[in-house]
């Protein structure tokens, strides 16, 4: 078995929106999202994580078909939980659709989903996904009780928001930090107890990466935004084969 297929090592899924952010700034093709996925693939990352908004301020719908064909790697397609996503990604058929909660005015998702108070909502729109074949995530809180809600939706995966994480680490908090690191390890051991697969993402970087790494329930993170912006300095190839190995030397 390759290393790259391990069943233990933790993947790395690099959301390439902010790719497509500077290509809308002035409009035309260039930097195209689909080359940052083709470099993912080629120097070791294990998906490809991209976030089609409502207001398509970065993806856009023709994107993802070319997204899917350029490379061999899963797509994880974030979503809002609204009957126009659900048919798109119905009709594009990711590996994955995390769903997560959109507000127009944010600049990025803030927050987890609050699945625990929108069962009504979110239960067909996971039925419809898992009976197409897609894996459906839901991005949480690291909480009890939006486990609990992941458990009776059926979802087999969810991804824990790690923001208030990262953001102590930026304020200097360590006991806040610590606090953090520790829900989310409790809760990433009470998801894969009952048999849910823990991921975990939002603000991640080389400072913060290895203490969420190291905690050995977690079996994917997706890290994004501070990976493009280190890719201004250093190229995303650098910039990916240095998380990678951040998170390797964690396990």
């Amino acid at each position: 078995m390759t290393e790259r297929l391990r069943p233990d090592r933790l993947r790395l899924g690099v959301n390439i929106d902010h790719v497509a952010t500077i290509r809308n700034a002035r409009g035309g093709d260039h930097p195209d999202p689909v080359r940052a996925a083709e470099i993912v693939a080629a120097v070791g990352g294990d998906g490809i994580t991209a976030h089609l908004r409502e207001d398509r301020r970065h993806i856009r719908d023709g994107d993802l078909a070319r997204i899917q064909s350029a490379t061999g790697l899963p797509l994880n397609l974030e979503m809002a939980a609204t009957d126009e996503m659900l048919e798109i990604a119905l009709r594009h058929a990711p590996h994955a659709a995390c769903i997560v909660p959109e507000k127009r005015e944010e600049r990025t998702t803030e927050g987890g989903l609050d699945a625990a108070g929108q069962h009504n909502r979110l239960a067909p729109i996971c039925s419809r996904l898992a009976d197409a074949g897609i894996r459906v995530s839901l991005f949480i809180e690291a909480e009890e009780r939006q486990i609990e809600a992941a458990m009776k939706l059926g979802a087999p995966v969810v991804e824990f928001h790690t923001g208030e994480y990262a953001h102590a680490q930026i304020d200097g908090d360590s006991e806040k930090m610590a606090r953090e690191l520790r829900r989310i390890s409790d809760m990433a051991a009470l998801a894969a107890k009952n048999g849910i697969e823990p991921h975990a993402g939002h603000g991640l970087t080389y400072e913060n990466v290895q203490p969420i790494a190291a905690i050995p329930q977690l079996a994917e993170l997706n890290i994004g935004h501070y990976l493009i912006g280190e890719a201004i300095f250093v190229g995303l190839e650098n910039a990916v084969r240095r998380m990678r190995s951040l998170m390797d030397e964690s396990r």
